[in-house]
Order: C-alpha cells, then structure tokens, then sequence
C-alpha cells in the first residue's frame, strides 16, 4: 500500500507470543549481518519467557510494510540514578536490506521516542558496533557517541524531537 506521495506505508505494530518466530527470525538475520552467527544462544523458548512471560523484560515492536515484516527493535527499561528517571534502552534494530531507506527504521526510532516520552524516560541510549554503517542514521536523530562507550543517547529534549519527527 502506497500513500498519497507514492511511498510505501510504513505500519509499526507492537508483538504478541504468535510473533516469537518472526522475532526469532528478525535476531538471526540481525545475527548474521553483524558475523555474529555462532553468538545467537536465543531460541523461541527463552525468547516468549523474556518477552511474553510471568515478568517481561522487553519488549518488540515490528515494522511492516503492505503487511510484510520489514524490521524490528527490542527494547527495555533502565534506570539512570543520575536522571533519576527510568530510560529506555535498544537493544536491537534491524531493517531487512531490501526495504532500508524507506523509512522503516526512523519509523522503529520514532515509535521508540514516543514510548520513551510516554513513560516519562530521561534518556534513550543504545549501542553499536564500531563498523556499522548507521552512524549518520543515529546522529540524525541528534543522539551523540559517549566518548567513554559506543552507546548513543537522547535526552528528553532529544526524545521530545524525535517522538514529534514524521
């Protein structure tokens, strides 16, 4: 499906438990472009207990577009005693190759901005490999590399933009 400036729509769904092999399928993938393969010690099992069990630790949201899953990220909740605000964290992005710059991906960051705002979260920050190619993509948003770390981060004036970013 293609809106009235002849994009693709961009559907952003949160997961529930019939989602776990997708999810699954999403780590690999994720996985296998980072050369992390042989790292993946997450099956279905482990992955619908983290995310969907008697106390989830993150969450999962989608991406598709006209109904074919696209991307996804994984997300949870820190807690900065600096701040002293919870935080959101990313765990994981990933946007299949065939559908990167569609937007997919600033769909994912924009969702995670306004659940962060929602929440009241006084940062989001998450992490790279040095190699990725999406640095320009994450400092779009106006995060910046942490000298000490490769973590990125928003603060809330930085969330705010981000979650009101179309």
């Amino acid at each position: 499906m293609k809106n009235d400036s002849g994009k693709s729509e961009i559907t952003i769904r949160e997961t529930g438990e019939q989602d776990i092999p997708l999810i699954m399928d999403f780590v690999r993938s994720l996985a296998e472009f980072e050369g992390l393969s042989d790292h993946v010690l997450s099956t279905e099992e482990s992955l619908r207990e983290a995310l969907f069990g008697k106390k989830p630790y993150a969450e999962t949201i989608i991406a598709e577009i006209s109904g074919i899953p696209a991307g996804f990220i994984i997300f949870f909740h820190n807690f900065s005693s600096f701040v002293g605000k919870p935080g959101l964290y990313i765990e994981d992005i990933f946007v299949h190759p065939q559908f990167r710059g569609m937007g997919v991906g600033k769909s994912l960051m924009v969702r995670c901005g306004q659940i962060a705002e929602e929440r009241n979260c006084g940062r989001m920050e998450w992490s790279m490999l040095d190699w990725n190619p999406a640095k320009e993509f994450y400092e779009h948003f106006g995060s910046e590399a942490q000298k000490e770390w490769v973590i990125y981060r928003l603060d809330e004036k930085g969330i705010k933009d981000l979650a009101e970013k179309k």
